[in-house]
């Protein structure tokens, strides 16, 4: 672990919560000062979006090939419940190179690792018994919480057609967002204890980031300092863990 950063940071929230934009508001921080104010490294980023959208990608292919798709829907859902799994399975492995390919990693990067899970597909409470122990014992959380009603307005607002592949721009229609993110299991995951949750007996910091007022989406000073604020807490409790 970097002496004055957290080695891992997940980031969690329902679709558009901001998860993209505070990233987004940290890549334009100088390295110093995000150190300082926020705990965070030079930073690479682990998304599980960028795989799904691959596996969407692949099974167009397939079906414009006239041969079965693999992993989703002609409408956009996975074919198999199992599918969820399989992405934080992933998220492992791409963690797993980055520790094998440099050594002493954390003593130079923060991984921040992102995802949403909505109750109807498990939920945050079964995504985190698919981590590895690595993970868990050295991430710390960060829930961005809004409403559905907020999560679905920035939804609709940024969606980009022409770019329906990218990070910052990508969205969900309607009914695939009631479907899948109309309910979420986060109180019910971190209500056990404010600080930390456990998973597979392992305690892991979390610390929830309120933007129902949307500080994010305006890359500001309201979004600085409330991240500063929450991360400067979170940062206390890793410590301590």
């Amino acid at each position: 672990m970097g002496v004055h950063t957290f080695d891992i940071l997940m980031l969690h929230g329902r679709p558009a919560a901001g998860k993209s934009e505070v990233i987004d508001y940290l890549k334009r921080t100088p390295d110093y000062r995000r150190v300082k104010r926020f705990h965070i490294d030079r930073f690479e980023e682990i998304d599980d979006f960028p795989m799904l959208w691959t596996w969407f990608e692949e099974d167009d292919i397939l079906e414009k090939m006239g041969k079965p798709r693999l992993h989703t829907t002609s409408d956009g859902f996975f074919k198999e419940v199992h599918m969820w799994d399989l992405l934080i399975k992933r998220i492992n492995i791409e963690y797993g190179k980055r520790l094998r390919d440099i050594e002493g990693y954390h003593d130079f990067y923060t991984t921040v690792i992102e995802f949403s899970r909505g109750s109807e597909h498990g939920g945050y409470k079964y995504a985190y018994r698919h981590l590895s122990e690595e993970i868990l014992r050295r991430a710390a959380i960060m829930y961005i919480d809004v409403s559905y009603d907020e999560s679905l307005r920035k939804n609709r607002k940024r969606f980009n057609p022409d770019r329906p592949d990218s990070i910052l721009e990508h969205g969900l229609n309607d009914a695939k967002m009631k479907a899948l993110y109309h309910k979420v299991d986060w109180d019910g995951f971190a209500s056990e204890n404010p600080d930390f949750v456990e998973v597979e007996g392992i305690r892991v910091p979390y610390v929830v980031f309120e933007n129902e007022d949307d500080v994010t989406s305006g890359r500001g000073d309201a979004l600085g300092n409330r991240l500063e604020k929450c991360l400067k807490r979170l940062w206390g409790n890793y410590r301590r863990r």
